[in-house]
């Protein structure tokens, strides 16, 4: 989990964090350990723009996906991607938690991705 500021808290699935470790994996094959790095602090400073809150500028809801689900590019503040976010408010017994579902190349199609 990420402790964030204020009351909220942005925790990984564990499909997430997969994500995460792939993404960084297949940058530094093709890439190198340095363009790894920096895409590392992207992807990072992406899911902890969350800890503000759900609802950053650039985020959208994607009920037609699955109902409550959202996305937040990370391609923002200066930083280049080609990746989103896909995330979600926690259960009513946790609804200060933000549970990030994914991280997906935009050129993926989401609903193959998550469960409904």
């Amino acid at each position: 989990m990420i402790a964030g500021s204020g009351q909220w808290h942005v925790r990984l699935t564990a499909a997430a964090e997969n994500d995460f470790c792939n993404i960084l994996r297949w940058t530094s094959e093709r890439f190198g350990s340095e363009q790894a790095r920096v895409y590392a602090e992207t992807l990072a400073r992406a899911i902890q723009t969350l800890a503000a809150g759900p609802d950053p500028p650039g985020s959208r809801r994607r009920d037609e996906i699955a109902e409550g689900l959202m996305t937040l590019h990370v391609a923002r503040g200066g930083r280049k991607g080609r990746h989103f976010v896909l995330y979600r408010i926690g259960s009513p017994a946790a609804p200060s938690v933000i549970d990030v579902v994914r991280l997906l190349h935009d050129s993926m199609d989401p609903t193959r991705h998550v469960d409904a």
